[in-house]
């Protein structure tokens, strides 16, 4: 897979949500996890299922750091 997101991030699906037209991806990544929202049909399409290898592909215009 060649994308041009520069954060690529893999995990594990935890969970996957499905509503009538959205779905809600939770990726394991580590002790962390991130939430995805996709179309139904997009998670669908990839077939998306607890236990899966995934990727988090972040590209945005703003990313905030934190620290304690």
């Amino acid at each position: 897979m060649d994308v041009s997101a520069r954060n690529k991030l893999p995990g594990q699906v935890k969970e996957v949500k499905l509503g009538q037209v959205m779905a809600e991806i939770t990726l394991k990544i580590g002790e962390n996890e991130v939430v995805a929202v996709v179309t139904k049909t997009s998670a669908e399409r990839l077939g998306l299922k607890v236990g899966d290898e995934a990727y988090a592909l972040v590209k945005a215009t703003e990313i905030m750091v934190g620290k304690d």
